[in-house]
């Protein structure tokens, strides 16, 4: 109709862990804190597919954007300005914060690969502490012994029913594990929930949203 107005929408980015973290303790009370939670926010995720018999020319041109060897095994790869995950198959993600890297990645990989933004398609929850072995088993079949899954190593995985992509990070300063999760962000809600029933009997330290560093 002539003279109506158009509506005017404004697009906020929100994290798919808005209502569901609640910083502070959760759980046993009688006991230290055996697992710490944390979601990592503002950080940028590219997933990275060679093409059919193109994998050799993807990891020759990965090698010479980020100087480290591309992960064609289930690990990561800590580049400069980014870390590359394993992802499966002919596949890995780059992880950054600067987000610059979809242009860029483009056009380096333009001939031999295909790429897709999943920025905020994921979410990123660090766990850690004493328990956080214990509490993760739980939920994965896969072993997360260190002999296992030492520092550096990746899977992809299923809790409860939702896929994951884990990698185990460096080490906290007091020499407990870290473990970096990567969940589509329409099941991170129910993940998270998922996690703390696991880990109450520990008691929980749910920190605070951390910006990526």
């Amino acid at each position: 109709m002539e003279g109506a107005s158009v509506a005017e929408f404004s697009w906020i980015s929100r994290s798919p862990l808005e209502h569901a973290l609640v910083a502070g303790a959760y759980g046993a009370r009688d006991v230290e804190p055996g697992i710490s939670l944390t979601e990592v926010r503002n950080f940028d995720l590219i997933q990275i597919m060679a093409r059919r018999g193109r994998w050799a020319d993807l990891a020759s041109a990965a090698k010479a954007r980020f100087g480290v060897s591309v992960p064609d095994a289930p690990r990561v790869a800590q580049a400069e300005d980014a870390t590359l995950i394993w992802s499966g198959p002919d596949q890995f993600l780059v992880l950054s914060k600067d987000g610059k890297h979809m242009d860029i990645l483009s056009q380096a990989f333009s001939q031999s690969a295909s790429l897709s933004d999943q920025s905020h398609a994921r979410a990123l929850i660090s766990v850690s502490g004493a328990k956080a072995r214990t509490m993760l088993a739980k939920l994965s079949s896969i072993d997360l012994h260190p002999h296992a899954l030492p520092i550096g190593a990746a899977a992809t995985t299923s809790m409860d029913h939702t896929s994951v992509t884990l990698w185990r990070g460096k080490d906290r300063t007091d020499g407990q594990a870290v473990f970096n999760l990567l969940v589509f962000a329409t099941f991170a809600e129910s993940l998270w929930h998922t996690m703390l029933d696991a880990a109450a009997e520990y008691r929980v330290d749910i920190g605070h949203s951390e910006e990526f560093a």
